[in-house]
């Protein structure tokens, strides 16, 4: 979770966003000051002087379907990843939506997945510009008034129009918002009924349990169904800019791998299971910095332990895991 500051720096620069507008109840926070590229083709929304800044019109019309109850929703990142999500860390919070981080340093999660909620139909696939905080957006339509919302993405791999199921990749965690913003990346997660901005902000629910306001580390249960292969690689685990330098088997239970991030000097490690996947079995993973303590992360989990992240730059490195009734322990290594 970010400290407070972090995620409200340039909150003075929405001051201006409409006359009279008090800072408690200014929109979205600040965000990054540059946004990036849009993948898609979809075009950034004409403002409308009369229409509430942090409620975008849709890009596509989709039929109204009426349906009795909320939908299944679950966290919005791949099955079996570990995130603390926090509605109080923003001044710009207007009612009950969540800012979702997992890392321990400020661009830790840049570019890690963000999957669907619940299935439906994407409605908005766009850089919001200079209109609100949001920059890169992409909002769901998930039938009988329900939408999820996905703010500040680094990329979009959806489009206005498309129809995704739960758990499909709609994006990256990212922090783009309005030029001259700045914030650190975090995915912020809105879920909505119906219309009147903010009133129709509901409460996040997840695996079919509220989220634990103000502040709550959940682990994603996001199509959690087990099968014959693993659907995470090393890659997606320890997140954007690390590559895997090393790897041992675990038997026939796993793989334990060592991943470096150059731009950082960050080493990773992070246990996969082969078997039993999404099936909760005991399952570790850890590293450690020679002339520093051992970090380790150790469990029941579904299909990974880890990631295990620690500055190594110009250090040598431990690191090892355990999958099944197989364990591996690495000299110290990788030095440099």
């Amino acid at each position: 979770m970010r400290p407070k500051g972090v995620l409200t720096l340039g909150f003075a620069l929405f001051l201006g966003l409409a006359a009279g507008q008090s800072a408690a109840a200014s929109p979205l926070a600040a965000a990054a000051p540059t946004p990036s590229p849009a993948p898609t083709g979809t075009a950034t929304p004409s403002p409308d002087p009369t229409r509430d800044p942090n409620d975008p019109p849709n890009e596509v019309d989709v039929p109204d379907v009426t349906t009795l109850a909320a939908p299944s929703f679950q966290l919005p990142f791949p099955c079996g990843q570990k995130w603390t999500g926090n509605s109080s860390a923003s001044s710009a919070h207007r009612s009950y939506e969540i800012d979702f981080n997992r890392g321990s340093t400020a661009d830790a999660d840049l570019g890690d997945t963000v999957v669907a909620a619940a299935a439906g139909t994407v409605v908005i696939s766009s850089h919001q510009g200079s209109a609100n905080g949001f920059g890169n957006l992409v909002k769901i339509d998930h039938g009988g008034g329900w939408t999820t919302y996905y703010a500040h993405l680094n990329v979009r791999s959806v489009k206005a129009g498309d129809r995704v199921s739960q758990g499909q990749k709609i994006g990256t965690v990212g922090k783009t918002s309005k030029p001259g913003n700045n914030i650190s990346p975090h995915l912020h997660y809105e879920v909505r009924q119906g219309s009147g901005y903010p009133g129709n902000i509901r409460k996040a629910v997840f695996n079919g349990v509220t989220f634990g306001y103000p502040h709550q580390t959940l682990t994603s249960k996001n199509k959690c169904g087990g099968g014959t292969t693993n659907p995470h690689t090393p890659g997606e685990v320890c997140g954007a800019g690390y590559k895997v330098i090393d790897s041992a088997a675990l038997g026939s239970a796993g793989t334990v791998y060592l991943l470096y991030n150059a731009g950082n000097g960050y080493n990773c490690v992070a246990t996969l299971k082969k078997t039993s996947l999404g099936t909760a079995t005991a399952t570790s993973a850890f590293l450690e910095v020679q002339g520093k303590a051992r970090v380790t992360d150790s469990g029941s989990f579904a299909y990974y332990a880890g990631p295990v992240r620690a500055a190594a730059a110009g250090k040598c490195v431990k690191w090892g895991g355990k999958a099944g009734s197989a364990t591996y322990t690495s000299p110290f290594e990788h030095c440099g």
